[in-house]
């Protein structure tokens, strides 16, 4: 029977770019930036690896449909390397993929590997997907800001919250992840930003300002994994982090149809948090999961997932919020990196970028300003789509 992957894989080494305008590089050059970076973390050579994912979402701007064009930059030694692609969940497929074949026993060294070069379209947000003209008229009266704030007035609808307290949740929310990234010299966006500012900034979406919606980035993360034996061997007397779980859910479509969903949480990250725990043998998450790195697209997003993670309890996020639970001083610090909200958002490469932020603290790699305390399990999540139709994915990783 089926027992997951709870300390059937090691990651031997990660690397990540700098996010940001990265007008100097291609994707490409993004790609190499953070496989070197990867490989010599490893401490191996390139001739040791045996297969390579590549997670990229948008073709029409990175290295097109195949991976062909990432192995010829990075020179891979003529192994079988496959492009994942699956919205802002693209590099955990990449990971997840790279991880399942070490577990199967088919491959004992693989890389990850997630770029995107987007700030190069001259467009603030994402670039069009196309779709046809049915796709295009579906979405004609559609903004990704205005689904999603959707979330803020349906949760405040079922919880009995008050708009204005949602308001100071999601400014607090925002604010955090300023102040996180601001620590990160590889962060996109490292100024500090008050809670008023974010109040008085111009609306987007009611209630989502200009500094409750994340931007997009270029960049890229890698990860190298490789089973418990072959990582103690090459890393004596060091610690290892070990995949706990891995758990994706999509939507069914159920949500924009027949059933009783209310709007005002994902249903998809609930069954993938709840999958995720139950394979890394977690019982209280609240007070297990040391850190996280969640899928704050939007500010309301972030305080949503909190519940849907069963962190906060059902409409108990404004409390934990407001009394800093997630801050990084706090019992469970949320965007340790500063988040997609202000690390970046190269969609191919953040779900990589997420582990890479757990990786650092887990293994004290980081200075003591930015450093989560007693860090013994982090975990990531991804969200990509709409409120009503999207795919959840949940990363665990711990120290051995």
């Amino acid at each position: 029977m089926a027992d997951g992957i709870r300390d059937k894989v090691a990651i031997l080494g990660m690397g990540c770019t700098k996010f940001g305008e990265r007008w100097e590089s291609g994707a490409e050059d993004l790609a190499v930036e953070a496989f070197v970076e990867c490989l010599e973390d490893a401490g191996i050579e390139k001739k040791e690896l045996q297969a390579a994912y590549v997670g990229t979402h948008f073709d029409e701007v990175n290295v097109g449909k195949a991976a062909l064009p990432i192995a010829l930059p990075l020179k891979l030694p003529y192994i079988p390397v496959t492009r994942t692609e699956n919205y802002c969940a693209t590099a955990t497929e990449a990971f997840r993929a790279a991880v399942y074949s070490v577990a199967a026993g088919v491959y004992d060294i693989v890389l990850a590997i997630g770029v995107e070069k987007l700030k190069d379209t001259g467009y603030g947000g994402l670039p069009s997907s196309g779709g046809g003209v049915n796709s295009f008229m579906m979405g004609a009266n559609f903004t990704a800001p205005g689904s999603f704030a959707q979330l803020a007035t349906a949760y405040g609808k079922k919880w009995d919250i008050p708009m204005d307290k949602i308001k100071d949740a999601i400014a607090h929310v925002s604010a955090k992840s300023h102040a996180n990234g601001v620590l990160n010299p590889r962060a996109h966006l490292r100024r500090a930003i008050s809670e008023d500012q974010i109040k008085a900034a111009p609306m987007i979406a009611y209630p989502l300002g200009l500094f409750d919606c994340c931007g997009v980035s270029d960049g890229s993360a890698a990860a190298i994994v490789t089973t418990p034996e072959i990582a103690k061997s090459l890393k004596k007397n060091q610690d290892i982090v070990m995949v706990k779980a891995l758990s994706i859910c999509d939507s069914s479509g159920e949500e924009a149809m027949y059933n009783n969903w209310d709007g005002s949480h994902f249903v998809t990250t609930r069954i993938a948090a709840t999958n995720a725990y139950k394979e890394a043998g977690i019982k209280d998450p609240r007070k297990e999961i040391s850190m996280m790195e969640v899928h704050d697209c939007f500010s309301i997003t972030e305080m949503v997932t909190m519940e849907d993670l069963h962190i906060s309890p059902k409409g108990g996020s404004y409390d934990d919020i407001m009394n800093g639970f997630y801050d990084l001083n706090g019992d469970v610090p949320c965007q340790v990196d500063g988040g997609l909200k202000c690390f970046g958002h190269p969609i191919g490469a953040s779900g990589l970028r997420m582990i890479y932020a757990m990786y650092e603290q887990l293994l004290d790699r980081v200075p003591e300003e930015r450093k989560v305390k007693n860090a013994r399990l982090g975990l990531t999540h991804n969200l990509g789509g709409l409120p009503w139709m999207n795919v959840a994915a949940i990363s665990i990783v711990g120290l051995n």
